[in-house]
């Protein structure tokens, strides 16, 4: 483990010659998770207001527009996944802020998913 002494880390013997990797594929896959969440969340609301949505995610008829609104985040997420690995995989990411908005996008995820939310969306 590093010591901070004054303003130099001092390293001890199980950090000695270790390189640090780069964070940013760790940080490309949390932010692509928290994007496929939002997806969720908002697209869950939207079709129940637009009926138009609802019936362009009904992809397979014994389950209705579940399977596009389980698939479009699903997509999203992987081509969010891909794309951002692609730019920040030998990169160092500030993790931090990365981490805020990765919760941030999975709170809309939840609280779109939530019943009573996306049900005072319908479509009446």
């Amino acid at each position: 483990m590093a010591r901070v002494s004054g303003t130099e880390p001092v390293l001890d013997d199980r950090t000695e010659g270790v390189t640090p990797l780069p964070n940013g594929a760790a940080a490309a896959a949390l932010l692509a998770a928290g994007i496929g969440c939002a997806v969720f969340g908002l697209i869950i609301p939207l079709s129940e207001a637009v009926p138009a949505l609802k019936t362009a995610l009904n992809w397979w008829n014994p389950a209705g527009p579940l399977v596009g609104k389980t698939a479009v985040p699903v997509i999203v997420w992987l081509i969010s996944w891909g794309a951002l690995h692609s730019m920040w995989q030998a990169r160092d990411v500030a993790f931090g802020p990365m981490w805020r908005i990765t919760l941030v996008l999975v709170a809309i995820g939840f609280i779109g998913s939530f019943p009573p939310v996306f049900e005072a969306f319908t479509a009446r």
